[in-house]
């Protein structure tokens, strides 16, 4: 039976909504944990308007900064299980449950804004340094449900298109602005130019794509940059998007190090992984432009004087990836042994990752949330 159900029910007859929202990364986290749940999920999508945070500041419970002739319809009957990440769904999770005479249970993935004990569980990474509660559990990387097995479909499209590109596949996957890390066409022009010597001196070729957050002064001085073999997707051209056959076959994987959702996805894959730091190393960020912009600005802001559990640091993801052996730096100092590296991987077996183990973990933790023994 269903914990808090008045009536008893199956597994088969529980019902899951799933919020989801603009971020990708987020949709794809709520998703994975759905699908691997097993149960019947309706998806719910939520489009927030421009002035959201304020409702949610002011109001908590509220769908008023959500544009609901825009959203998926919200009304009974009320699920058993919301899934949601994001602070743009949490008013509307919070919403459901008060609806549904507080029988819902929420399940929020990432760092919420609202306090703990509004959600039955919480599932998050190292970036968002959340204490070590009853309702909160840990994971190393970020949830998905990718693996090359059910890539193949895509990377089957991409293939012959391939052929003609030397091995090993080197998949440079490109990212944007988050946080403290902002992406420049200085560090694009750098990147691009290690990215050219590792494919050179691994004698394979460059497969490079980049994402609705890459800039476009970035983006095209990254491409000046590639002088070795290689083909270079650019975010909304004609052509699709070769995301995830890339993933399923490269050989190795060189992301910039901002993306968490691109760093596990890769990690997934079994195939080494050098991350590229999109930081600054000189502590004086005030003789930056750059760092004037409003996301590293309000990031700089949050992390001195915002509370602890609103704080985000992606380097911790990254670090947790190269003290574990799982992913490598790509600095000049690094891209020979980078360069050998993925010239011995084709044809090599594939190093299983932990994120199925920690997906698998956290699904179990909520059938125990819902369907206690």
């Amino acid at each position: 039976a269903i914990f808090g159900a008045d009536v008893p029910v199956t597994e088969e007859q529980i019902t899951v909504w799933c919020l989801l929202g603009k971020k990708a990364g987020d949709n794809t986290q709520v998703l994975a944990l759905a699908e691997e749940l097993g149960w019947t999920y309706e998806v719910k999508h939520v489009s927030a308007r421009p002035w959201e945070l304020l409702p949610h500041l002011c109001l908590g419970v509220t769908l008023a900064g959500i544009d609901r002739g825009a959203s998926s319809p919200l009304e009974a009957p009320w699920p058993d299980l919301v899934i949601t990440a994001g602070r743009r769904n949490e008013p509307v999770a919070r919403w459901i449950k008060r609806q549904s005479g507080g029988r819902t249970r929420l399940v929020h993935l990432g760092r919420p804004w609202a306090n703990f004990p509004e959600w039955d569980l919480i599932v998050t990474t190292p970036q968002y340094f959340l204490p070590r509660l009853s309702n909160v559990r840990h994971n190393t990387l970020p949830l998905h449900r990718l693996s090359p097995d059910q890539l193949e479909p895509e990377a089957a499209a991409l293939r012959d298109s391939l052929a003609d590109l030397p091995r090993p596949w080197i998949a440079v996957l490109l990212g944007g602005d988050s946080g403290k890390f902002v992406f420049t066409p200085g560090k694009a022009a750098r990147l691009g130019a290690l990215c050219s010597r590792m494919a050179r001196e691994s004698g394979g070729s460059l497969l490079v794509t980049d994402s609705p957050r890459t800039p476009t002064g970035p983006g095209d001085a990254l491409a000046q940059q590639l002088r070795a073999p290689h083909s270079y997707h650019r975010w909304g051209s004609p052509e699709p998007n070769p995301y995830r056959g890339l993933l399923a076959l490269a050989d190795a994987f060189v992301v910039t190090g901002e993306s968490m959702s691109m760093l596990g996805e890769a990690a997934a894959m079994g195939r080494p992984l050098f991350i590229f730091d999109l930081g600054d190393r000189d502590g004086r960020w005030w003789a930056r432009p750059h760092d004037w912009g409003y996301k590293p600005l309000s990031h700089r802001v949050a992390m001195r004087w915002g509370p602890p559990r609103m704080r985000r640091d992606i380097g911790r993801i990254q670090d947790a990836l190269v003290d574990s052996g799982r992913a490598d730096w790509l600095s000049e100092r690094t891209v020979t042994a980078a360069a050998e590296k993925a010239a011995a991987t084709p044809g090599s077996e594939r190093v299983p990752g932990s994120t199925e183990t920690e997906l698998a973990q956290s699904a179990e933790a909520v059938r125990q949330l819902v369907t206690p023994r």
